[in-house]
């Protein structure tokens, strides 16, 4: 028999992707055991964190500032657009450190089996972005990194549709992202390929 603490934290804690019951468990007893070395800072981490981190209104990033890193940086190409998912997404395309764009995170994909709709995602956004141009710099491409999912397929039609009449060229990533693929889950050589051998749709 476990205390109500431990198991609202070993509850908590198979919420997580990729961990259920079992691995919970083990999680939480390894923190228990480590209360100095890793429970405390992570609890720390935890609260300073849900008090920070905020959603970037420009672009949809998560960060500690407004707007975001990315946005703020002068060093970065204006003139391009990469469209991604989720904001997991953007951090596996800058881990690679092969694109110096600016981003725009949609918060998902079109479903109408969901009931997901454009007005939904950060669709409205993409298309003013597009639009007025980034920072008085107009937008020449508009690159549609989106996940190879039925979703995402669906989601780059559509923005390829409505992106058509605003005189930007739109790329996809080249298909070395497999199908049924999730950018966040690709190695780094996998997610360079693709950026470099993007090809135009409009």
């Amino acid at each position: 028999m476990i205390g109500p603490e431990i198991d609202r934290l070993i509850q908590l804690l198979s919420r997580l992707p990729g961990l259920g019951p079992r691995s919970a468990r083990r999680a939480a007893l390894h923190l228990i055991k480590k209360r100095e070395q890793l429970m405390d800072p992570l609890a720390e981490a935890l609260a300073g964190a849900a008090a920070r981190i905020r959603t970037c209104p420009v672009c949809g990033n998560l960060d500690t500032v407004d707007p975001c890193g990315v946005c703020r940086d002068a060093s970065r190409d204006r003139t391009i657009l990469c469209v991604v998912e989720e904001v997991g997404d953007l951090w596996a395309l800058e881990r690679t450190g092969a694109y110096r764009g600016l981003y725009h995170v949609l918060g998902g994909t079109l479903s109408a089996l969901d009931g997901i709709g454009p007005d939904d995602l950060a669709v409205p956004g993409l298309l003013a972005r597009v639009a007025q141009g980034t920072d008085s710099v107009a937008v020449r491409e508009v690159i549609l990194a989106l996940n190879a999912t039925a979703g995402g397929q669906t989601t780059a039609h559509y923005l390829t549709d409505r992106l058509s009449g605003l005189h930007v060229a739109i790329s996809r990533l080249a298909h070395g992202v497999p199908v049924g693929g999730e950018l966040d889950y690709l190695d780094d050589g996998t997610l360079t390929a693709a950026l470099r051998a993007r090809r135009t749709l409009g």
